[in-house]
């Protein structure tokens, strides 16, 4: 597995967090979990922060458990199906990688997600946990191509997928245990500058399309290794 690949998770990561129907609930909805509201976040950043952390915990673990079961899986099978695997993972990118640049629609990423917190465990902690794991497992449709972006190129490198998901975690989770520190002033920034999200799913939409293109014609790891950019070079 590449650093590329891995950068790009990482980067899609950040990408899913950024998403415009869910990044300017998730300040209020920590808040709740920490048993806090926004008004009062700054005089409760630690039990913000650490609601942020059991929520990122959470949905970091069932990321994990995918990656180790589908690195079980890619790893297991033979070469003539990992060229197939390269193949259909590269449609699947380049499919949504058009709908996050909105020329094709696909109704079931139509849906926004609106988190609601039915079940409060004595632990908030542990409901916080639960949640996470929940907001992984039930992923929000509205965001849903950039993570198949990154199961798709997982099915393109056998192996790799616990390292892909692993990082798209990581990008996922920084953000929010920094929206976990400032949640009061992130709702304002987020206010200020949610008009702009939407171009960053298109910039990011528009890279999954190229990736795409290059893991179905089998050039992906030609780019990773920057062999193209050497041959443009020496010409």
């Amino acid at each position: 597995m590449s650093d590329f690949s891995i950068i790009i998770a990482f980067i899609a990561g950040l990408v899913s967090f950024l998403s415009p129907c869910v990044l300017p609930i998730i300040p209020g909805f920590l808040a709740y979990l920490a048993g806090s509201s926004l008004e009062s976040a700054q005089s409760n950043r630690r039990g913000i922060f650490l609601a942020s952390l059991f929520f990122v915990l959470g949905f970091s673990a069932v990321f994990s458990v995918l990656g180790v079961l589908l690195n079980t899986v890619l790893e297991a099978v033979a070469y003539d199906a990992q060229i197939w695997l390269a193949r259909i993972g590269g449609g699947i990118i380049i499919l949504f990688g058009l709908y996050l640049v909105g020329l094709i629609k696909i109704p079931f990423l139509e849906k926004e997600f609106r988190p609601s917190v039915t079940t409060q465990f004595k632990s908030k902690y542990l409901t916080s946990f639960v949640f996470g794991a929940a907001f992984a497992a039930g992923w929000t449709p509205c965001v849903g191509a950039v993570l198949g972006g990154i199961l798709g190129l997982a099915a393109t490198a056998p192996g790799s997928a616990f390292g892909l998901l692993f990082s798209y975690s990581l990008g996922l989770g920084l953000p929010f245990l920094i929206v976990g520190l400032f949640a009061s002033q992130a709702t304002g920034f987020i206010n200020k500058y949610a008009g702009w999200f939407k171009y960053i799913s298109i910039v990011f939409g528009v890279l999954l399309i190229i990736i795409g293109i290059l893991a179905f014609t089998q050039q992906l790891s030609r780019v990773a290794n920057f062999e193209i950019l050497n041959r443009i070079l020496i010409k």
